[in-house]
């Protein structure tokens, strides 16, 4: 997502929201990232909270990302720890409400929301302020209460000091909540050099997911709650003409059958009952708008269009007059196809409309999202959708769904049964059929060096569907028709090559489409590694060596560096290993990747991983690596086993027995190099997804000779 580096004074204000039961509840807030415009003045109230210190002397901290396994409750708690002086194992995290005025991403506005590799970043600054802060009205209270100067007075994990004195932080809560916020420029944060948690291995806060204790949306029972499932129409795009229920209705448990604009539920009094009486329908469909394209066809249709002139992302130089002087050209088309998200938990969310309202329980990744559509498809006025976020078992971008889908099908299921909650569930097969993918596209990318081996012209032609025409991030993303994710990792390339045009096409369908982890980057680096890498072996020149004589970011040439030192880079290995290496830049951050691959009889397997990466300061160093792993496990599923195919409107993979992903026994030894740094934390959450497959891909090319230009790669 796009974001401005966030600087100290363009912090706001903090306000104290008052206490009760002796407790001490703070909030901050940050302007709008899109705007230099200060903070406008927010009303008292005592929703605005992110820390509550209770009067039995426990912290409670409300986290405003949602935790899907990347380890957001941790890194907020270590922020707010660490300035508060508290002992982070005493500190209790849970999911915040939903209130985009308070718990804003303030990379995004006025919209609460994790996305973008931006959670950790865009609340770093925000959640010291507010432990800093905090601490220092503790200190203030207890001055007073012993009558001496603040000066005098120190803190230790949760401890005053001073004056001949100790007490505890529970004791001066009441206190301090009497008093006067002081102002961002009145708050001393910690410097590096005294850190006790960041930048420090700590235990992770979302360990209820291993003991069982953690509640996700699945685990929710209410009292009178029924289940509803949902049979969706065959093709994208196919509406229902009529329904014979009667079969249905006749199970044992089975309670209501209906149609709803996006399909047929069935409710019932549990997800069995309602399973078994969702195979009795019967439905005709209307299939006469319905989708008609399949995999191949649309290809074929990419394929002419990057043939022909496209929208102009970005240009210079001059690249026609470039290609007759080139010593060697290099030019190919790239396909990639329609990717599901394919999280553990599949899509579900408990839902219950009554007095002109609606709840909604269920892992909202941009929950400001949510309830806008909620309240354009129930008709009612936003504040009239409440949203209670859940963590998720994994997301991918998937819960950040640009038009709510499994959200709203909830909500309007449950408004045929006012009063009742509802817990739509949706089977695997749903999730991988029902759409909103990772969308396919194709490039025509052209590239040359001249006689001394150095690049002189690129030309990219990017073409596929827009992820972001008609939601509500266009006015921000899309510029001249041109749509960010599309082209994002090809503008403003990592090399330096002094012609350069890269362009992009549109052609939209009926299958919904959505950010996939790393979004753009996914195709993108892909593109730009292998070409870079063929580039290489057209000059007679080292991969590293190569890329290091065009690479323009010191920090970008870092990792490089870094990675290929820690492999041991050599490409003579033997006949049955090759080695390939890759780097990309996204997300603010900058990860590289040397991969090793062997012949093991059946195949080719990828058996070790180097990853480099620079994030800036690593909150938590093991949650930095685990993101790197994670991620680039991810990207390898993309790089070798995943694909949906759709024929006729249709998808054809319903399971994990025909959509592919990578496996345990597919996951290389990995280790992972994090650079050590002192500037501001950027995303991890998705960058090493983008550059496993090109590593791998080259390292395949090194024992083949052949550069896969289609993935997955078949080998």
């Amino acid at each position: 997502m796009l974001r401005k580096q966030l600087g100290v004074n363009r912090r706001s204000f903090l306000k104290l929201l008052g206490g009760s039961s002796g407790a001490l509840v703070l909030g901050i807030s940050l302007p709008s990232m899109a705007s230099d415009a200060p903070a406008a003045e927010e009303p008292p109230v005592d929703v605005n909270a992110f820390i509550r210190l209770n009067a039995d002397g426990s912290v409670d901290l409300y986290c405003k990302h949602l935790e899907m396994g990347q380890g957001a409750f941790t890194a907020i708690g270590t922020l707010i720890a660490e300035e508060l002086d508290f002992p982070l194992a005493r500190v209790r995290l849970s999911q915040s409400p939903s209130n985009p005025a308070l718990y804003n991403n303030t990379f995004w506005g006025q919209v609460q929301g994790t996305g973008g590799s931006t959670g950790l970043s865009n609340s770093y600054l925000q959640m010291r302020v507010a432990g800093a802060a905090m601490r220092k009205m503790l200190l203030q209270a207890a001055a007073q209460s012993w009558g001496v100067a603040i000066g005098e007075l120190t803190t230790e994990q949760g401890v005053i000091n001073g004056a001949g004195r100790t007490a505890p932080y529970a004791e001066f809560a009441d206190a301090a909540s009497k008093l006067a916020v002081p102002s961002p420029k009145e708050v001393t944060l910690k410097s590096p050099d005294s850190f006790r948690y960041i930048g420090r291995k700590v235990a992770r806060l979302d360990t209820g997911k291993l003991d069982g204790s953690a509640t996700f949306t699945q685990d929710i029972q209410m009292d009178g709650m029924l289940t509803a499932v949902m049979l969706h129409p065959p093709r994208f795009g196919a509406k229902v003409a009529s329904v014979d229920k009667s079969a249905a209705e006749q199970i044992s448990g089975a309670n209501s059958v209906f149609a709803i604009e996006s399909g047929v539920a069935v409710i019932a009094s549990d997800f069995w009952t309602a399973q078994k009486a969702r195979k009795k329908l019967k439905v005709n469909w209307d299939e006469s708008t319905a989708e008609t394209i399949s995999s191949d066809s649309l290809m074929a249709e990419f394929s002419q269009m990057a043939k022909k002139p496209g929208l102009v992302a970005e240009t210079a130089g001059n690249v026609d007059k470039a290609w007759p002087k080139a010593a060697k050209t290099i030019e190919l088309e790239y396909r990639f196809p329609y990717l599901a998200h394919a999280p553990m938990e599949p899509m579900n969310c408990v839902a219950k409309v009554a007095n002109g309202g609606c709840e909604i329980w269920t892992g909202a990744q941009i929950p400001t999202l949510d309830m806008m559509a909620v309240s354009k498809a129930l008709g009612i006025a936003p504040e009239k959708v409440v949203i209670h976020t859940y963590i998720a078992g994994g997301s991918f971008g998937r819960r950040a769904c640009p038009g709510s889908d499994y959200i709203v099908e909830a909500a309007r299921i449950a408004a045929n049964k006012p009063g009742v909650p509802i817990k739509m569930v949706w089977t695997r097969e749903e999730d991988t059929q029902g759409g909103w993918y990772r969308p396919p596209y194709l490039h025509r990318a052209k590239a040359a060096i001249d006689d001394n081996g150095k690049m002189v012209a690129w030309q990219q032609h990017i073409v596929g569907p827009s992820i972001i025409s008609g939601t509500a991030f266009e006015g921000a993303m899309m510029k001249d028709g041109v749509d960010h994710t599309t082209v994002e990792g090809a503008l403003e390339l990592d090399y330096q090559v002094p012609n350069r045009q890269i362009e992009m096409t549109t052609r939209q369908t009926q299958i919904p489409i959505q950010w996939w982890r790393s979004v753009g980057h996914t195709h993108t680096a892909y593109v730009k590694e292998t070409l870079v890498d063929q580039l290489a072996k057209a000059a007679g020149q080292d991969p590293v060596e190569f890329r290091l004589a065009h690479v323009k970011n010191p920090r970008y040439a870092n990792v490089l560096k870094r990675a290929a030192n820690k492999f041991g880079w050599d490409q003579s290995r033997g006949s049955d290993v090759g080695v390939g290496i890759a780097v990309h830049y996204s997300f603010f951050s900058y990860v590289a990747i040397a991969a090793e691959v062997k012949r093991d009889g059946k195949g080719i397997k990828v058996t070790r991983v180097v990853c480099s990466v620079d994030c800036g300061i690593a909150v938590n160093p093991d949650v930095v690596a685990a993101q790197m792993e994670g991620g680039l496990g991810y990207g390898l599923s993309m790089a070798l086993f995943s694909k949906l195919t759709v024929n006729n409107g249709a998808v054809k993979e319903s399971n994990f027995h025909n959509y592919k992903v990578a496996r345990m026994r597919d996951m290389p030894e990995v280790e992972v190099d994090i650079v050590t740094s002192t500037e501001a934390p950027t995303g991890v959450g998705e960058p090493a997804t983008a550059v496993i497959a090109p590593a791998v891909a080259n390292a395949i090319a090194s024992l083949t000779g052949q550069y896969a230009t289609e993935l997955p790669i078949k080998v």
